[in-house]
């Protein structure tokens, strides 16, 4: 990575360390980076403010690292070619950081799921399977919105993401007529 590559080499820009305090301005917990607003630089007010670049791995805290907007914080820096970045971020004092209460949506854990396979084909209950189904053979039904008017192939809320478009869509409105597909070719 170009940073661990520009804080090794002797001689190079950005090798004095500076201390500065501040608040955070803003910090994605997603992305793990946001910015510190200096306020302090060595003792002395900044006035406007500084942005100085955070990245979540240079700050101190215990679990999921990340700021919270407007936190008070404490840190060392240093200037790089890309302008001002942390090496140690922390609270007041040299406290941990008190961190976001927001966690990034995760999406390695998937939501869990119910069974799909072990239900009974009659009734649809989850304790047994068919052929031990104790009421009488039930009428079929539409798998996707249980209407017993149709099957899931002829279903309207299925093909339209919607309501039922009304009486004509019927079995037939689905397939195609040998009426209507002369009509269709160029």
């Amino acid at each position: 990575m170009a940073e661990a590559g520009a804080s090794r080499g002797p001689g190079e820009e950005g090798q004095q360390v500076f201390h500065g305090t501040g608040y955070c301005k803003w910090f994605n917990v997603r992305m793990g980076f946001g910015f510190i607003a200096m306020t302090n630089r060595e003792g002395q007010p900044v006035d406007p403010p500084q942005d100085v670049f955070v990245h979540q791995s240079k700050v101190f805290m215990e679990g999921f690292r990340s700021l919270r907007e407007g936190e008070l914080l404490e840190f060392s820096y240093r200037k790089s070619a890309k302008g001002l970045e942390t090496i140690r971020v922390t609270g007041p004092g040299g406290a941990p950081c008190a961190g976001s209460e927001r966690r990034p949506k995760s999406k390695a854990v998937p939501k869990p799921r119910r069974p799909r396979g072990d239900r009974c084909y009659n009734c649809g209950g989850l304790d047994h399977h068919a052929k031990e189904c104790t009421l009488p053979p039930q009428p079929k039904k539409c798998h996707f919105c249980q209407s017993t008017s149709h099957m899931m192939a002829n279903c309207p809320l299925r093909g339209a993401g919607g309501p039922p478009a009304g009486p004509s869509s019927g079995p037939g409105h689905f397939g195609p007529h040998p009426e209507s597909s002369s009509s269709h070719s160029p």
